[in-house]
């Protein structure tokens, strides 16, 4: 049966999460029944990453099997099923069957969203997290760069993640901020539950001017969660980009 590679569109808003669960709405149960429909009998779609509840994807990949060997028209088919929800399939590809969209994943790729401002959100309600206090970019850009390489990152693990280790290896991390929007950019190849969130709530606790860069890399070293500053919510969250070998 061909195996097909699917590049994915969504706003978390609506859903808890990725994971499929019974009777609440999540992404891959919303692309598992499309699939159904268009197999006739049931679908599983694995995912490249188990985004949490309101996290967003513009680059989520997954994979599936499907008996219709039409490549060109898999894209079509899926979106036609899923609407009104708000998921499209931007792409679908053949794969060889030993490709799997997690586990042949070499890096993801995360970006958080803050727009620093008094004023509420409007256009980008429920996209991006809003920072009313005034935040120093580049300080957290500095503290960001403490956490580059291979660590225990038990600080900004969730006491519900359930990784076998929390040693990851942080490839890149930088703020940067384009007039009052400050935008975090993270990549590695696997992260923990909630990692991302917790490192960016920490990093606005520096740039809110609450605790020096240094800081940083002391609650890193405690591996310690209770020493982790709050955590930034799913608003703000994207799932980038998955890049394979």
């Amino acid at each position: 049966m061909p195996r097909y590679k699917l590049l994915i569109e969504y706003h978390g808003g609506p859903y808890q999460g990725w994971m499929r669960l019974p009777g609440i709405p999540t992404v891959q149960g919303a692309l598992e029944e499309a699939a159904a429909k268009i197999e006739g009998a049931p679908v599983d779609v694995i995912g490249a990453g188990r985004t949490d509840s309101g996290v967003h994807a513009t680059g989520q990949v997954a994979h599936l099997n499907l008996s219709l060997d039409r490549p060109e028209k898999i894209a079509d088919a899926m979106n036609f099923h899923l609407r009104p929800h708000p998921i499209a399939v931007l792409r679908a590809q053949k794969e060889s069957e030993d490709f799997h969209a997690r586990f042949s994943a070499a890096s993801r790729h995360y970006r958080y969203v803050i727009v620093n401002r008094r004023a509420d959100l409007a256009l980008e309600r429920g996209l991006a997290w809003r920072v009313a206090s005034k935040l120093d970019a580049g300080a957290m850009h500095a503290a960001a760069q403490l956490l580059l390489g291979n660590h225990d990152f038990t600080t900004f693990r969730d006491t519900a993640c359930q990784a076998a280790s929390p040693v990851k290896t942080l490839d890149r991390l930088d703020v940067a901020r384009s007039g009052d929007r400050v935008e975090i950019t993270c990549s590695a190849q696997s992260f923990l539950h909630r990692q991302v969130r917790s490192m960016v709530g920490s990093l606005v606790e520096v740039g809110r001017g609450y605790h020096r860069p240094e800081w940083i890399a002391e609650i890193l070293q405690a591996a310690d969660r209770t020493a982790c500053g709050p955590v930034a919510p799913s608003d703000g969250l994207f799932l980038e980009r998955v890049d394979y070998p």
